[in-house]
C-alpha cells in the first residue's frame, strides 16, 4: 500500500507558460500554438478630445438652481418698520436691537434688509410680530400693518 502518498498532489495550479512579449518570439509562439490572445490587459486607453458642446448642454440643462432670495420689497418694508419702531429712549431701533429681540444674529437682519438672505419663515414670523408689519404673503400686502384697524 505504499506509494499512494509519496508525491503530493497540488490542485489548482496549471503549468506556467513562458511570457511572450513581442517580436519574433511572439510569432514563433503563435506558430507553435501556445499563444491564445495578444490583447493588452489593464492599460487605460487615452480618450479622445472632450465634446465641449455636449458638456455645455449638460451644464445648461442640469445646473442646480441657486436658492431663492428674499424679495427686496421685504427688506425695504423691514427697514422702514424698524426705523419707525422706537425704543425706550425714543430712538429708532437698530439692527442689533432687532436681532436681540427676535433671538437672531445681526448679520441675518442685515442680509434680510439687503435682500441677500434665503427666506426663513420662522425668522420672518418673529420679525412680523416685533415690528408689527407683514413681511410674508402677497406682494401687495408686504409692508401693511400686521393688525390693520377694522373699518
Amino acid at each position: 500500500m505504499s506509494g499512494w502518498d509519496d508525491k503530493p498532489t497540488v490542485i489548482g495550479y496549471g503549468q506556467k507558460r513562458a511570457t511572450v512579449a513581442k517580436g519574433s518570439a511572439l510569432n514563433a509562439a503563435q506558430r507553435a500554438g501556445t499563444v491564445t490572445s495578444t490583447t493588452a490587459k489593464g492599460r487605460t486607453q487615452t480618450s479622445g478630445p472632450a465634446d465641449y458642446q455636449r458638456l455645455g448642454k449638460l451644464d445648461a440643462d442640469d445646473a442646480p438652481k441657486p436658492p431663492e432670495k428674499v424679495d427686496i420689497s421685504v427688506g425695504k418694508a423691514l427697514a422702514t418698520a424698524r426705523m419707525n419702531k422706537k425704543t425706550a429712549d425714543g430712538k429708532s431701533m437698530t439692527q442689533k436691537e432687532l436681532a436681540t429681540a427676535v433671538n437672531a444674529k445681526p448679520q441675518d437682519i442685515a442680509d434680510l434688509e439687503a435682500g441677500r438672505a434665503t427666506p426663513n419663515q420662522q425668522l420672518l414670523g418673529k420679525l412680523e410680530r416685533v415690528v408689527g408689519v407683514k413681511l410674508r404673503g402677497a406682494a401687495n400686502q408686504i409692508g401693511q400693518p400686521l393688525f390693520a384697524k377694522k373699518k
